[in-house]
């Protein structure tokens, strides 16, 4: 059994993104078992990208929704959903981080062939991928670009990476609001993995 201030730790962390002590994880039980330095770490960080002074809570909590959903982890999906909700998100707000980040998985695989193989007959030619909930989004322009640029980031993306960054700019968005946006996604990305 491992130490108190190691599970609370554990725990903490876990609470910190609306989850329970049932859904404590193999991994991190390992991780307590064993050193709570990198738990104390990942706690820190976790709980500092959702509170984050450029994104209000619902934004934070709908980025983080986008993480879930882009990782396919079910539970962590379940509680961002509630835990934005309950910061005035509505259905229509969540089926669109749903949705934005699914067109966000499927352009981030079409642009990064493109510029991988870098083929002026594969550049030229139109993208065929229909993308008409960027025209009018529920959440915002500027807000629903900071969820494709997350979600581009986490999927390694450079063409959409340069894109969105580049939109978000010209709508006036803060570099400061664009890397605690992405840093919450990286922050995220690593709490999944041991989840």
């Amino acid at each position: 059994m491992f130490a108190t201030t190691n599970q609370d730790t554990a725990i903490q962390l876990l609470q910190a993104v609306g989850l329970t002590e049932a859904q404590l994880s193999t991994r991190l039980r390992s991780l307590a078992d064993t050193d709570a330095r990198y738990l104390k770490d990942l706690k820190i960080n976790v709980t500092n990208s959702l509170t984050a002074t450029t994104l209000s809570k619902k934004e934070a909590y709908l980025l983080g929704l986008a993480v879930a959903v882009n990782e396919k982890h079910t539970d962590l999906q379940a509680s961002f959903e509630k835990l934005a909700t309950e910061e005035g998100a509505t259905a229509k707000d969540i089926a669109e981080i749903i949705s934005c980040t699914s067109l966000m998985n499927a352009n981030n695989v079409y642009y990064r062939f493109r510029h991988f193989v870098n083929k002026e007959f594969y550049t030229a030619t139109p993208a065929g991928i229909r993308m008409s909930i960027m025209a009018n989004p529920v959440l915002g322009k500027e807000f629903f670009e900071l969820v494709s640029l997350t979600v581009s980031a986490l999927n390694g993306c450079e063409m959409c990476v340069t894109s969105h960054e580049e939109a978000l700019l010209k709508h006036g968005t803060e570099q400061q609001r664009i890397l605690e946006a992405v840093r919450l996604g990286a922050v995220l990305r690593s709490l999944v993995v041991l989840l």
